[in-house]
């Protein structure tokens, strides 16, 4: 029987040809489903779940992709795939560093392994074109990638505003001064998607335009799908090498991650060790990024257990090779290093929650531009009539957000509530005061149609 692996250099880009020219491995597949197991006996402060299966291409980051969009947090795990058998553990809590002891949750997440991994799920990990708008039923999905500046999203929310767009969701992130941003809109007016091609192909080149300022190396294209926005989020990253432009002052203002890459010549893997500070949603980062660069995991552990994250793989590349040359290594450093830094935003966390309308986005963060503030990350999103964004800022010459600047913007937004989040380091204040919330007054007034 073949041995594959996730990843196995047997499957293609199709779904179904993972074991089309097999049938044997349909039959293995059929009588051996999924079993998904949960124990909250073995384990005082975790919650375990088992994973076996038989082994597919991608399976990883297919359960890991799981456990994250459920907000579970993976404190320590064991994997292997070497051979016809996928055989994981996981050992979980939530957001509070809680076991989950709800029965009902319990069995939710059960029921959500299993359904993304049991016969005739089909999950594909490879990189789905470059950049695009992409049209459904209910939204437009816009996606970019170019070189960062100060006030840029400012400028592409300003854009899509004029041209009668409602910016419904949005995540932006920032590295190594490019920019990547995931953007769902709506039509002004009908609040539906936007399926006119030659209007997507005005919205595509005017943020074009705006996206790619001095440069000429931003993408924007139109496409139709659905995209998981995290997963192309690294996806676009990665194709536009962002792991190659380094800011050494940065490199001296954060303690580097610790990535090494060396070769296990006696079994043919290349062992990938990795050291850094914990955060969420480190070990979807990093399988994401070593399945895009075309990296099998046939071995791994996890341990988060400490001020500081261990994570230790055992791969090759889908054709069956470990890592085969110094440039080759050093570009898995390098891109692993960059998954690591992505969400590790600097700046201050600005929470804002308010009545959505038409223009929001780009009236926030014009007031941030004209106070000197530029965004490192952004989620925005809408539930209902209500909008709930959350932004990185810091000053856009590289220095703490001033007392007075805050007190600046609150002249210009009113009647809302903008909460102050993260670390106090970031917010520079000549008194000693303890800031946790503003009250806006008179901001935000929703506008005529």
């Amino acid at each position: 029987m073949a041995a594959f692996a996730d990843g196995d250099p047997s499957s293609s880009s199709s779904c179904s040809s993972w074991d089309s020219d097999d049938e044997y491995q349909k039959f293995i597949q059929k009588m051996n489903p999924p079993r998904v197991t949960i124990d909250n006996a073995s384990c005082a402060n975790a919650t375990i779940i088992h994973v076996d299966s038989a082994n597919k291409y991608g399976i990883l980051l297919e359960v890991v992709q799981v456990l994250t969009d459920l907000k579970l947090i993976v404190r320590k795990a064991y994997i292997s795939s070497d051979g016809g058998w996928f055989m994981d553990v996981f050992n979980v809590t939530n957001q509070s560093g809680q076991k989950i002891m709800d029965e009902s949750v319990l069995e939710g997440i059960k029921d959500y392994i299993y359904k993304s991994i049991a016969p005739g799920s089909c999950f594909l990990p490879s990189r789905r074109r470059a950049i695009g708008v992409e049209p459904s039923s209910d939204y437009t999905l816009i996606e970019l990638t170019g070189t960062d500046r100060p006030g840029l999203l400012s400028e592409v929310s300003a854009v899509l505003t004029n041209l009668d767009c409602n910016v419904v969701n949005a995540e932006v992130w920032t590295h190594n001064e490019r920019a990547a941003a995931v953007i769902q809109i709506t039509d002004r007016k009908t609040g539906l998607a936007i399926p006119d091609a030659e209007r997507l192909g005005r919205i595509k080149e005017r943020l074009r335009n705006v996206f790619k300022g001095r440069s000429r190396d931003a993408k924007t294209t139109v496409a139709m799908g659905i995209t998981h926005t995290e997963r192309r989020l690294h996806q676009m990253m990665l194709e536009d090498r962002d792991y190659e432009r380094y800011d050494m002052d940065r490199a001296n203002a954060n303690p580097m991650p610790m990535v090494s890459v060396v070769n296990w010549l006696q079994k043919d893997y290349s062992v990938v060790t990795m050291r850094c500070k914990d955060r969420p949603k480190l070990l979807f980062d990093t399988v994401c990024t070593l399945t895009d660069m075309q990296y099998v995991v046939y071995h791994g552990s996890v341990d988060t257990e400490g001020p500081q994250a261990y994570q230790e793989y055992y791969i090759r590349h889908i054709d069956g090779s470990p890592v085969n040359s110094e440039a080759e290594r050093k570009r898995i450093i390098q891109c692993l290093e960059a998954a690591i830094e992505r969400r590790v935003s600097e700046g201050l966390k600005l929470e804002l929650s308010t009545g959505d309308r038409v223009g929001l986005l780009s009236d926030v963060t014009r007031i941030f531009r004209e106070n000197g503030l530029t965004v490192t990350r952004a989620e925005v999103s809408t539930r209902g009539n209500k909008a709930i964004n959350t932004f990185y800022v810091r000053d856009t010459a590289g220095s703490l957000v001033e007392l007075k600047t805050l007190e600046a913007i609150r002249q210009d937004i009113g009647q809302t509530v903008l909460q102050v989040k993260g670390h106090p380091d970031h917010l520079k204040s000549t008194a000693q005061e303890s800031l946790t919330r503003f009250l806006f007054s008179s901001l935000f007034r929703p506008r005529s149609p």
